[in-house]
């Protein structure tokens, strides 16, 4: 069989959902050499090996990327022999025109979630928790292509814990741009507009200091990495009236959020296309009609 290198360059969303690394061990388990990168049009490879092989490395790559990927745009072309001795990920291409869809934000994945409220765990209870599979993509760019030098993590620099990690082929962290933790990472803060600084000697105790708040009737602003979202129990009827009045918005509905999808059973109408979104990934806002309760009456009328 005759050696060839073939150049691939994908557009779409390509960037922030784990592309990179699964293009990588789809390379290395095929024995293929190359490298691949980011560009701010997308995703540039090239792999040498057999044609045979390229063949089948070009079918895999369409055929089980990434869940989030969305190819939208692709070539592929074949140019002289480079002699690659492995395949690396390379640093990324910066070019004048930029374009390039990017990932949106991604719910906590299942592993995470289990390393969350693992007490063994050195991400027990770590707020900030992510991985190639989820957490921030949109909300923390500044510039493309998508590299953590353009986001907002830039000037948290990576513990040895995190930057091994970050550098290891088999780790689902690989080359995870917001990848911290409660060492290197963003940490929680609660400051009051009367007595200022709040915060607990831990990121989880000050967030329970903040649910107490809202437990006892009061609006907490919660700055997320979209912005700020304001939080009052949907069940405390002068909260949520106050919440209308500050945000002068007397009648369209608010968003709420549940612990889990039977407690949204209990209070709305959901069908299985319905379930589906609300436990997709994306975790989207969805509308859906309330049952005949008396339960958040001045949430949505």
């Amino acid at each position: 069989m005759k050696i060839k290198r073939m150049k691939i360059a994908l557009g779409g969303v390509v960037q922030g959902v784990g592309f990179r690394p699964f293009v990588y061990r789809l390379a290395c388990s095929l024995g293929l050499k190359g490298y691949v990168l980011n560009s701010t049009k997308g995703v540039i490879i090239e792999v040498e090996g057999h044609s045979e092989l390229l063949n089948r490395f070009y079918r895999l790559l369409l055929k089980n990327p990434p869940p989030l990927t969305a190819i939208t745009a692709r070539s592929v072309e074949f140019l002289k022999l480079a002699g690659f001795k492995n395949f690396k990920i390379r640093e990324s291409r910066e070019g004048a025109k930029k374009e390039l869809l990017i990932s949106p934000d991604i719910a906590t994945c299942k592993k995470c979630l289990g390393e969350l409220f693992s007490p063994s765990d050195r991400r027990f209870l770590y707020p900030f928790i992510n991985c190639t599979d989820c957490g921030p993509r949109f909300t923390i760019i500044t510039d493309l292509p998508y590299d953590r030098k353009y986001t907002t993590m830039k000037k948290f620099e990576m513990c040895e814990d995190c930057l091994a990690e970050y550098t290891d082929p088999l780790s689902r962290r690989y080359h995870a741009q917001p990848n911290a933790c409660e060492k290197c990472g963003p940490q929680v803060r609660l400051i009051s507009a009367k007595k200022g600084n709040l915060s607990s000697f831990s990121g989880y105790e000050t967030i329970k200091k903040a649910a107490g708040f809202i437990e006892k009737g009061n609006i907490v602003a919660v700055k997320g990495v979209g912005g700020f979202h304001l939080m009052a129990d949907a069940c405390n009827q002068r909260v949520v009236l106050e919440l209308r009045r500050k945000k002068m918005r007397p009648f369209k509905p608010f968003a709420i959020m549940s612990s889990d999808i039977e407690k949204v059973k209990e209070y709305c109408e959901v069908d299985r296309r319905t379930e589906e979104l609300l436990l997709s990934p994306r975790r989207p806002i969805v509308l859906l009609k309330k049952r005949c309760c008396g339960r958040f009456k001045d949430i949505a009328d």
